[in-house]
């Protein structure tokens, strides 16, 4: 599967490990986790931080249609929040999943807890001396 091309598609290719490909609608998918291995426990065991996550990038909990929820890390880009779903890294960084993929379809809430790692504003240069003094 490519992970860039998840926002947009109406239908996800998928290649299973058995070699099969096979095609599902994006409304019909809740999320993709992206693995590091294949093995039965692909669901992180946390679904929230214990404390503030870390890596920059906004802090989001977003709120599946089935009431369950789920933290996770998004970068700080609004532009890629607008396709058809968000792609987060779970709270579980040790654990096998890498990043999961929720779909738009599958969500009805997304909150900002928190924005971290702020990019620093760089300090104005200083004017250079003589450049206009003739």
């Amino acid at each position: 599967m490519n992970p860039s091309k998840l926002g947009d598609a109406e239908t996800l290719e998928l290649l299973t490990p058995d070699g099969e490909q096979r095609n599902f609608a994006v409304k019909d998918v809740r999320s993709i986790y992206f693995v590091r291995e294949f093995s039965g426990d692909y669901e992180p065991e946390r679904k929230a931080f214990l404390s503030r996550p870390k890596l920059d990038g906004l802090w989001v909990r977003l709120k599946f249609r089935d009431e369950e929820t789920i933290e996770g890390v998004v970068p700080n880009d609004l532009l890629a929040l607008l396709d058809r779903g968000v792609q987060i890294t779970p709270p579980d960084l040790h654990g096998t999943t890498l990043k999961i993929f929720i779909p738009r379809s599958a969500l009805t809430e997304m909150t900002v807890l928190g924005v971290v790692g702020i990019a620093r504003r760089k300090p104005p240069a200083p004017p250079q001396p003589g450049l206009f003094n003739d």
